[in-house]
């Protein structure tokens, strides 16, 4: 149980006691800063604590988002400052100057919280502060201050406050329209009987999975309920991070389920959809792994952008003080937010489609719509990247080589052709990696499965490959890297599986392609949770991109077509199973650790 050490002047009649059990605090109360010191050393280091001055006065919803948010080791509101374990030692040390500095007399005139706030700042150690708008948060220091922060309180509603900050600030305009507006109370109604997120998370992938089953009988029926459910699962995920907002219940395992879930459901009903329309004698397996293989790399596109240009220096471009301007109209905001087809608007056009017409023209919807939001994105990705003078950190380059997922033999490649890559131009790097990855889709789509030359095709991509990665992803287009390579790798096995032209090819080239893209996305998440990449070990397991497309390209060359497409299913079990197993061990072994609470507040996916 966390503990709260009161200090200061006693308040007759003050609700702070009462207000930070409520909060899960145990409270004790120290006679002055020599007192604290003390009881400070006796809370187990493993175990919250915070300093809060006796006298404050203060909205409810202040204290809880100053005090319990887990995601931060330090934080401070006005009147109370708070660490986590990792943030103790830093406390301890400013509370030890504190006191020796105050000479052990009573806190009266000011407020020990404030100044070890203050102290921590000035040594330069980060305390999180949030923001609290109309919210109160004050120590006064005489009678009529006191009233006068009392009568503040109780003009502000803080319960409305609390509800409308559970939205994320920045979501799409369905979501925001047409979702939570009654969302955030389903997520209240969820806190008040004890629901965590992480429970809402799944009854959201197991509606998803029900939604996918119905889309699989092939029925207008069953594609009615299968639309209907994905739109409830769609309100249940956004409720679980409404929740996780609402309660501050965040964690590093409900941000991975969040993330992840969100890719299992939406690709396992494209495969429900496919299962659906095979039913009906249509074969739309292609245009589902073609779908799933675009949203895929305009993740990629996503992630390799913004960790080439989170922590870089001079980050400013024409192209984006343009798209400042352009946010300050109104109407262009939501317009913008709606042609990139986020995750609210492409799941309604999912089900509505669903619901009332075919799944093959579903998938042709879907395949148009992301297509001009993959060109709209990365044109002005590239744009602003053209145009701006940033100088790339060494942390961004090493998370696009970890993105590039490159295996022994590109390594290999990397390694004895580093000294001519470096005499490369800036702008040669993706363009060779453009040309290798685009050798090997067009070699295996011109002469297919039982020849030689896409074996060698793929040979070659390991070569450029290897030139790709050979020096650090710094240049200005480096961060096209990553998804140059997803694509060459998963429409390479596209076009062999196509090619096959047999029952379940496509369906086991589905499996194989989705096994491989969780592991892509697995990276990405380890990134933004500080983690690095996978291990090693895992990577040369699984083969690198490179050594993926090199084996299906040679599979298909030795194999027939029968025995193709049982490869392909062995492959994607054992990638799936390697790639599963070890993220799970890795991500319930980082929530038992301590491991800091993420949540991902950035773009609408």
């Amino acid at each position: 149980m966390p503990t709260a050490i009161l200090t200061g002047q006693p308040v007759p009649g003050s609700s702070i006691e009462g207000d930070l059990r409520s909060l899960g605090y145990d409270v004790r109360t120290a006679a002055d800063p020599a007192d604290a010191e003390t009881l400070l050393a006796q809370v187990p280091g493993d175990q919250r604590v915070a300093l809060v001055d006796a006298r404050f006065v203060g909205h409810l919803h202040a204290l809880r988002l100053g005090l319990t948010d887990p995601r931060f080791p330090l934080a401070a509101v006005p009147g109370a400052v708070t660490a986590q374990p990792a943030g103790r030692q830093a406390l301890t040390r400013a509370v030890a100057r504190e006191t020796s500095a105050g000479g052990g007399t009573p806190v009266v005139v000011d407020s020990l919280a404030d100044r070890v706030a203050t102290a921590l700042d000035g040594e330069g150690t980060d305390v999180h502060r949030p923001e609290l708008g109309s919210l109160v948060a004050a120590v006064p220091a005489d009678p009529q201050a006191r009233n006068e922060a009392r009568q503040a309180v109780a003009s502000v509603d803080d319960e409305a406050i609390r509800l409308k900050s559970a939205v994320k600030a920045r979501d799409g305009f369905f979501t925001t329209f047409c979702i939570s507006p009654y969302s955030r109370y389903i997520a209240r109604w969820c806190a008040r009987r004890g629901l965590t997120p992480n429970q809402v998370t799944t009854a959201s992938l197991i509606t998803a999975l029900i939604a996918a089953g119905c889309a699989a009988t092939g029925t207008r029926v069953g594609f009615v309920a299968a639309g209907l459910l994905l739109i409830f699962s769609f309100v249940l995920d956004c409720t679980d991070g409404q929740l996780a907002r609402y309660s501050l219940q965040y964690s590093t395992l409900g941000a991975w389920l969040d993330a992840t879930f969100d890719r299992a459901k939406e690709y396992a009903y494209y495969a429900g959809l496919a299962l659906g329309a095979a039913r009906g004698g249509d074969d739309v397996w292609a245009l589902a792994l073609g779908a799933m293989i675009l949203q895929t790399c305009r993740h990629v596109v996503d992630f390799s952008f913004n960790e080439a240009n989170h922590d870089a220096t001079a980050n400013t471009s024409p192209t984006a003080a343009l798209s400042d301007k352009l946010d300050s109209v109104g109407w262009t905001v939501w317009l913008r937010r709606m042609i990139v087809l986020p995750i609210g608007e492409r799941w309604a056009m999912i089900a509505v489609l669903t619901a009332v017409t075919t799944p093959r023209i579903t998938f042709y919807a879907l395949l148009i719509g992301c297509a001009f939001a993959a060109t709209y994105t990365t044109a002005g990705r590239v744009l602003r990247s053209l145009t701006r003078k940033a100088r790339r950190t060494d942390r961004a380059a090493q998370a696009l080589a970890d993105l590039a997922d490159s295996g022994e033999r590109g390594l290999g490649f990397a390694a004895v052709l580093k000294k001519p890559a470096r005499r490369l131009p800036g702008f040669a790097v993706p363009v060779v990696a453009l040309l290798g990855g685009a050798l090997v889709v067009a070699v295996s789509a011109a002469t297919g499965p039982g020849t030689p030359w896409p074996p060698l095709a793929a040979l070659v991509y390991a070569v450029t490959s290897g030139i790709a990665v050979a020096r650090p992803l710094k240049g200005a287009l480096d961060w096209l890297v990553p998804p140059v390579f997803r694509a060459a790798e998963y429409c390479t096995v596209l076009v062999l599986a196509a090619q096959a032209d047999v029952n379940g090819a496509l369906p086991a080239a589905f499996g194989l392609v989705a096994a491989v893209a969780y592991h892509h996305y697995d990276t990405v998440y380890r990134i933004r949770g500080g983690a690095g990449a996978p291990p090693a070990w895992l990577v040369r397991t699984i083969g690198g991109h490179e050594g993926r497309t090199l084996l299906v390209t040679l599979l298909a060359a030795v194999l027939t077509a029968s025995q193709f497409t049982v490869a392909l299913t062995a492959l994607a079990v054992a990638v799936a199973l390697v790639v599963l197993v070890e993220s799970i061990r890795f991500w319930v072994t980082a929530h038992k650790g301590g491991a800091p609470a993420v949540h991902d507040e950035g773009e609408p996916a």
